[in-house]
């Protein structure tokens, strides 16, 4: 249960505004090293741009033709830290860049960017690069369009999979070292006076009531909310910031099953119309295409990829993966997110730096806010760390040493460690050995927790639908142990059900079913959820074409 009276009558240390990935570390890192914090995000975690990426954890390759060295190093250290803190989570992923002799980087420019990117990860735990000719790139991707083509380069950068997960194992660890953190907290209103953050007043979405949080002398605001740092910063009456600060881009991705020439492993390459990079990527037995990269000024809520960029997406696959023949028919799961970048007036979109600034408004009108200006997911324990840093300076104290260089997350397991041969031992004759296995990559060391629902109610073990590896169990323990409110936190954040065969919907009625039973929701309760999501699966996720010829799935909401 909120005790939310008990909150509007003690000051926080830290006040964190948004529940992104980076606002997860930055709350995780403060609470760990003492600070009283408090994270509010006025949606789900990991709602917004968290949820919308391309679920890479990356160096970032195409930086270095920006000389961008010092965001390449630090995105790399960050991968390594990632690999060996969160293995369930973040696994390594092989990527293939096809190099075409009229494409816009050469296989000599892309061997050099490829010797730079060995040396600036001296201390990775995976492979070094290869570079292929063309006779050996032809013979392990036959379907690859072979016009042109001068062969390829190989490297290891990471993936993860469930990036929701990992912003969600960050939450747990804050709360478990003693911050509060709350999803479905809308902050709406700051106060200032002499020049500070006094307090902040905010709705709770559940309840729809209001509550305060205060600050004390040393309080430090940090405003981790993203594509909304220039929203949030405008909810006082009071200047506190002067100028705009984010410059967002949007990027939409699609997802196909696995089609005619489908790589076995991840490709990089070039779009042939205009030689922007993009990926195709494996993801849990289908395919992950994208990214856009579009200057965007709209709305920042209920974003969706637009009927040209799924076009674009599908002609620029079949143009490298010829036998494809991907069309509108093929996409299961279209969305779009705007990446958090700084304002600058006239630059080319991709050539924005990625690089993150922790904007410090003690010039603009209130001396204990910071905004973070950028982030991305592989650096997000680095923002963390930076911003904790800077709280204990602005409040005049020694910085501590940082945990989280080491300090796994709550998840973490190796594929080695015993409990995972007596879970599929235990389990054997009651799940399926793949269904374990798609627990673990979830849960990692949680998947116990998990499994102790089947013990107590066998029925539980049963699937979701019959097209996915998730269970009945995770609906109840994400609504009892992971702060899930809505039918769309379980099926899109807690799990990745709705990403798969047309949208989630086969699943609600299961999903009722179980709440009612197990968490004592009620059909009205449950009824509302469903309305819901159709609404959101509508505004976010189901591309414009399909809708006009009415998805028949919508038509019972």
């Amino acid at each position: 249960m909120r005790n939310l009276q008990t909150l509007s009558n003690q000051p926080f240390d830290l006040i964190v505004i948004g529940g992104g990935i980076n606002g997860a570390a930055t709350a995780r890192d403060a609470a760990l090293r003492g600070l009283r914090t408090i994270l509010l995000e006025k949606n789900d975690f990991a709602g917004g741009t968290t949820s919308w990426s391309s679920r890479l954890i990356h160096g970032g390759l195409r930086y270095l033709e920006y000389f961008e060295f010092n965001l390449v190093r630090e995105s790399l250290h960050e991968r390594e830290v990632l690999l060996r803190n969160a293995p369930h989570l973040a696994k390594p992923l092989q990527m293939t860049i096809p190099i075409y002799r009229n494409g816009a980087r050469s296989y000599r420019i892309i061997q050099v960017g490829m010797v730079l990117y060995d040396v600036l990860s001296y201390d990775k735990s995976l492979p070094n690069h290869r570079m292929l000719s063309r006779k050996t790139t032809r013979q392990l991707f036959r379907a690859m369009d072979a016009d042109d083509l001068a062969g390829s380069a190989q490297y290891y950068d990471g993936q993860a999979e469930h990036a929701e997960r990992l912003c969600f194992e960050n939450i747990l660890d804050a709360e478990q070292a003693g911050a509060t953190t709350l999803n479905y907290a809308k902050v709406e209103d700051i106060h200032v006076g002499d020049r500070r953050i006094t307090s902040l007043t905010c709705r709770d979405m559940l309840s729809d009531t209001t509550f305060e949080v205060k600050t004390h002398d040393k309080t430090v605001v940090l405003n981790t909310s993203g594509p909304w740092v220039d929203a949030v910063c405008g909810l006082s009456e009071s200047s506190v910031s002067k100028g705009r600060k984010i410059g967002g881009t949007k990027g939409s991705h699609i997802i196909v099953d696995a089609f005619p020439g489908a790589p076995d492993s991840a490709l990089y390459t070039e779009a042939k119309s205009d030689g922007r990079p993009f990926f195709i990527i494996p993801w849990l037995g289908q395919f992950l295409i994208g990214t856009t990269d579009e200057r965007y000024d709209g709305p920042l809520d209920n974003i969706k990829a637009d009927n040209d960029e799924v076009d674009y997406l599908l002609q620029e696959t079949n143009a490298v993966l010829p036998a494809a023949h991907l069309t509108r028919e093929d996409v299961r799961f279209t969305y779009a997110g705007v990446r958090p970048l700084p304002y600058a007036e006239g630059k080319k979109a991709g050539s924005i730096s990625r690089d993150h600034i922790l904007h410090n408004h003690s010039k603009e009108g209130a001396e204990n806010l910071i905004s973070l200006i950028g982030g991305k997911l592989t650096t997000h324990r680095q923002v963390g760390e930076e911003f904790v840093n800077a709280v204990f300076k602005h409040r005049g104290e020694a910085v501590p040493s940082c945990p989280t260089h080491t300090r796994p997350l709550p998840g973490a397991i190796s594929l080695e460690d015993a409990r995972v041969n007596e879970w599929h031992d235990r389990y054997r004759d009651r799940i399926a050995a793949a269904v374990l296995d798609h627990l673990i990559g979830i849960y990692g060391a949680r998947t116990g927790e998990v499994l102790a629902l089947i013990d107590q109610h066998p029925d539980l073990a049963e699937p979701v639908v019959d097209y996915a590896h998730d269970i009945k169990a995770q609906i109840v323990f994400a609504v009892q142990e992971e702060m899930a409110y809505t039918f769309v936190d379980i099926l899109r954040r807690r799990t990745t059900v709705s990403m798969h065969k047309n949208y989630g919907f086969d699943a609600l009625p299961v999903v009722a079913e179980v709440l009612r039973e197990y968490c004592g929701w009620s059909e009205e309760r449950c009824d509302r959820n469903i309305q819901a999501y159709h609404k959101f699966m509508a505004e976010n996720c189901i591309p414009d074409y399909a809708l006009e010829q009415e998805v028949p799935s919508l038509q019972t909401a």
